[in-house]
């Protein structure tokens, strides 16, 4: 087995420990070796310290990534960036002065202009860092999405993304960052799409994309509303249209305010046949000629993968990375193209909200039980809900030339 790649993880709290659990698995198997951590906060993470055993495992823990960084970097092939997003870009821009690639949490960020900074940045370094959308490698996805290129289910008509995951109050409050559209003059955009479900609105772009297998779709027209069920900044509920340069119109219905299970479906629309992809639970291609074709899912751990395979590339043996920062440009101008299409995030209409305890859980949820009928009107006829009893205009079209205006969007929208 080759030497195990070298770590260094920004970071314990949020999903960082998650990320520290990868590690710990893939340390266990050979394939990775934690050096370094940090947190501004590292005194009170003592449980989870004892939990991935920092210190029988030899990692220096510090309160500075800044130190960290000055003291470890030289034995170090990678940096694990897993930290709130308005943070990704200075510390994306200060581990790749020093010549490593990052493994950066998505979204990467979801300013557009920052984004071109990263990619720059990113020049300086040995091998291109890692954006972390977990779902692009599944064998399946990109079984199918070959077989999209070879031309099997004939043309691409649209795309689809209906999700919906209940989040309670409390998720709102869960950080400083939650919910917000800007802090410190920095972009933040917390929000189902361009965060919780980032995974999902990115997989149906890549099913959208050229003719390589590792494409994305390229925007030529954004049409959105933005809405708000909770007490926050930013939206808890998109609407979105978008027209891709090939032809292609995606929609994407997503919220926060609802009640009952977790869903969401990615579905792509072909001359031959429509195909039903939901991430863990079933993928199915439904053939015009009335075949069903059901596909397994193998087992898959999202965040393990996605390690291994960037450490593949990171020792020669891949040729790029699954997501790279110029992949993520499609992603975050989508969603800066939707906040300037809407122009406003419009409150759900009051008589539309109920309130939800779920004993079980001592949680509070809004829930608009209509979610769900919205989302079918939306993404199979085309019907607004603005239109349709939620009391807003539809946003204007708005194209990529448009992306100059984003800032001053953003910050109206939050009132600075």
């Amino acid at each position: 087995m080759k030497p195990p790649v070298r770590i260094g993880l920004i970071g314990m709290g949020g999903f960082a420990g998650s990320h520290h659990q990868a590690v710990v698995k893939l340390e266990e198997r050979g394939h990775a070796k934690l050096i370094c951590t940090c947190d501004p906060r590292a005194a009170a993470f003592g449980l989870e310290q004892e939990t991935w055993r920092l210190a029988p495992r030899g990692v220096r823990v510090f309160d500075d990534y800044r130190a960290m960084l000055e003291t470890c970097h030289r034995g170090l092939d990678l940096v694990i960036v897993p930290t709130p997003i308005q943070l990704h870009a200075e510390m994306h821009a200060a581990v790749t002065a020093l010549g490593l690639p990052v493994y950066l949490e998505k979204p990467p960020t979801l300013d557009h202009a920052e984004l071109e900074r990263m990619i720059a940045a990113d020049g300086a370094t040995r091998r291109a860092s890692l954006v972390g959308f977990n779902f692009i490698i599944e064998k399946s996805r990109l079984t199918l999405k070959a077989r999209l290129l070879a031309g099997e289910f004939g043309a691409i008509r649209g795309a689809t993304l209906s999700a919906l995951w209940p989040r309670p109050t409390s998720y709102f409050a869960r950080n400083n960052w939650a919910g917000r559209l800007v802090i410190d003059d920095r972009v933040v955009l917390d929000s189902c799409c361009g965060n919780a479900m980032a995974h999902f609105v990115h997989n149906l772009l890549f099913w959208a994309g050229g003719t390589e297998l590792f494409s994305w779709a390229q925007l030529a027209a954004v049409r959105a509303e933005l809405y708000r069920a909770h007490v926050i900044e930013g939206a808890d509920t998109f609407f979105v249209e978008a027209d891709t340069t090939t032809g292609v119109t995606m929609r994407f219905a997503l919220s926060h305010a609802c009640a009952g299970p977790s869903t969401h479906l990615e579905m792509v629309l072909c001359d031959k046949a429509v195909i039903h992809y939901a991430v863990g639970r079933q993928i199915e291609v439904r053939w015009a000629d009335g075949r069903v074709e059901k596909i397994a899912i193998e087992p898959f751990d999202a965040l393990v993968a996605n390690h291994l395979d960037y450490y593949r590339y990171l020792r020669g043996e891949s040729l790029r990375p699954s997501t790279t920062l110029r992949d993520s440009r499609p992603f975050v101008a989508l969603n800066d193209l939707a906040h300037v299409s809407s122009g406003l995030i419009a409150p759900i209409p009051a008589a539309l909200v109920s309130s939800r305890r779920d004993e079980k859980e001592q949680k509070d949820y809004l829930n608009v039980p209509g979610m769900t009928a919205a989302h079918e009107n939306f993404l199979v006829r085309g019907a607004w809900p603005g239109g349709n009893g939620w009391d807003r205009t539809t946003g204007e079209v708005a194209t990529p030339a448009d992306l100059p205006r984003f800032h001053a969007v953003v910050r109206t929208m939050a009132g600075k």
